[in-house]
């Protein structure tokens, strides 16, 4: 006798008893969380609604949803029960930092090149000229130093046709190379 289809059927039934033990120990942790439900606790529901319980009954749940809005759910629907501080952060807002007098981090760089108002001194006491570190053609480039220069209209004029022809040409889509 092949013993094969016995050690498969058996594999079959180990899986499938693990399996089901995992959504039973699942479905019992949720009953837990349910029967634990109590007024003022922020709840979030199956549908993703957000409130606060009001008043706990044997199968239903009555949440605030908001001033004047109270609405009865089955205490099936209730998908978590939330801590204040994440309540509180979802629906208001409100951010509770542990660290809130840690120093505060900029979002832009100013903290890594100014230290305590030194800088304010040592920018006015510099005479270099602040760089600018954003993209530019090398055309605007020459044109800009060239209106620094500049003395008059007629310069500035004069830079401005050059300018002009230093721009690639818009053509027809006619083009002799093949």
């Amino acid at each position: 006798m092949n013993s094969l289809p016995l050690l498969v059927f058996i594999v079959l039934i180990a899986a499938m008893f693990l399996m089901t033990r995992s959504t039973r120990k699942r479905q019992q942790q949720a009953t837990q969380m349910r029967n634990e439900i109590q007024p003022g606790n922020g709840v979030r529901t199956i549908g993703g609604m957000y409130a606060t319980v009001k008043e706990v009954n044997e199968d239903t749940v009555l949440l605030d949803a908001g001033p004047g809005v109270d609405l009865l759910f089955a205490k099936n629907a209730i998908g978590a029960i939330l801590t204040d501080d994440e309540y509180n952060r979802i629906v208001h807002g409100v951010e509770h930092d542990l660290k809130s007098d840690a120093d505060v981090v900029p979002d832009d760089a100013s903290s890594l090149t100014e230290t305590d108002g030194e800088s304010a001194d040592a920018a006015a006491a510099s005479d270099d000229k602040a760089v600018d570190l954003g993209k530019k053609d090398a055309a605007e480039d020459k044109t800009e130093d060239a209106e620094d220069k500049s003395d008059g209209p007629a310069e500035e004029a004069a830079i401005a046709e050059a300018k002009a022809d230093e721009e690639p040409k818009k053509t027809d889509g006619d083009s002799d190379a093949k």
